[in-house]
């Protein structure tokens, strides 16, 4: 005897792409967060800050980089929500914006984007970091 209901095809779900966008988007963060504290230290007269938070903006820069490529993972064979890889891709051209306004001393314009990159990481680390990240984009839909 054979069953005519039709047999539920499993859901995508990210686990290994999860994980390692979480990881990648807290490390980012935290060198994204310790962008102010360095800039402070340069504004208080140790100039030695100012070639730190020159190295760390181009460390962050270049893991936005990996960071963009996990996203992809996560998002096309790993069945997770494009919504990482649009705010990855968003990031990198703000940080990138942020590199030329920073060395052409345009603080009207770096102070503010720096701010909102600041946001932007901390809310991607909340949301990568959420239980509902781990749904697959088909259970999302339900």
């Amino acid at each position: 005897m054979t069953s005519t209901e039709p047999v539920a095809k499993p859901v995508r779900r990210p686990r290994v792409s999860l994980w390692s966008l979480r990881v990648v988007v807290v490390a980012n963060s935290v060198a994204v967060l310790a962008q102010p504290v360095l800039a402070g230290g340069y504004l208080s007269g140790n100039f030695n800050y100012l070639r730190v938070h020159e190295s760390v903006a181009h460390a962050v820069i270049s893991v936005m980089f990996v960071q963009g490529i996990i996203a992809i993972a996560y998002w096309f064979p790993g069945g997770g929500s494009v919504f990482p890889l649009l705010a990855s891709i968003v990031q990198w051209f703000s940080i990138a914006m942020q590199l030329g306004m920073g060395y052409s001393r345009q603080l009207a314009v770096h102070i503010p984007l720096g701010v909102f990159i600041a946001l932007l990481s901390c809310f991607l680390v909340w949301w990568v970091c959420r239980p509902a990240a781990a749904r697959g984009r088909r259970e999302a839909r339900r």
